[in-house]
Order: C-alpha cells, then sequence, then structure tokens
C-alpha cells in the first residue's frame, strides 16, 4: 500500500511544480514525531503539504483523514523541520492538503488542493 501512496506523492510533487511552478524544497521529510509528505515554497511562504488518497467512496473523504490527531503530528515534524534547516525558519509557514478522491465515474482520481487547510 505504501507503493501506492508513494505514487501519489510523486504526481502531487510534480503537479505543484508543472501546473504551478512552485519550488520543491523536500519530499517525505521524517522526524521521530512523524513524515510530511511534501514541503514547498509559494511566494513568501514555506507549505507543509500532506497528500491524502481514497480509493473507495464508502469511506470518509480523503481530507476528512486529516483529522487533529494528524494534524498535531505535521505540526511537531514541521518543528523537527525548521529546527534542522533555520535558514527556512523566519518564513510564514502554511499547512496544505492534496486530496485524491475516488471519481464519479471510471476516470483517474481527482485531485484537490486545499491551501490553509488547517492553522498551528
Amino acid at each position: 500500500m505504501k507503493v501506492v501512496g508513494e505514487d501519489y506523492e510523486r504526481r502531487a510533487a510534480r503537479w505543484l511544480q508543472e501546473h504551478h511552478g512552485l519550488p520543491l524544497v523536500a519530499r517525505n521529510f521524517r522526524g521521530r514525531t512523524g513524515e510530511i509528505d511534501i514541503i514547498i515554497r509559494d511566494g513568501a511562504h514555506l507549505v507543509f503539504v500532506e497528500v491524502r488518497a481514497r480509493s473507495n467512496p464508502r469511506f470518509a473523504s480523503a481530507a476528512a483523514s486529516v483529522d487533529r490527531r494528524k494534524q498535531q503530528r505535521l505540526l511537531r515534524t514541521a518543528q523537527l523541520f525548521l529546527r534542522a534547516h533555520p535558514e527556512l525558519a523566519q518564513l510564514p509557514c502554511r499547512f496544505d492538503v492534496i486530496t485524491f478522491d475516488p471519481p464519479q465515474s471510471g476516470a483517474e482520481p481527482g485531485i484537490r488542493w486545499i491551501r490553509g487547510a488547517f492553522t498551528a
């Protein structure tokens, strides 16, 4: 299953770079508190991106799976990243979510970018 998640993360990073011109800072940053899928620059902001996918429409949406517990883990991991990269620590930060939800028909899952999905 991890291979499928990595594919969605690659697709999201490529989409952000190619369609929105956003420079990639890091992918799959891991710390003792968790992992951040994608870190990008969006203008003056440093953006921590969680990528979620759902293949079955009977379950909660991909966005809904980023619950309060997951948000707290992302926040703690972002703090670790900023400590490891003090040159970026003064930038305003944002937490975004990119989702791939099951399509209504047999097409590819659609990308949805939720800017500022939650706040610290």
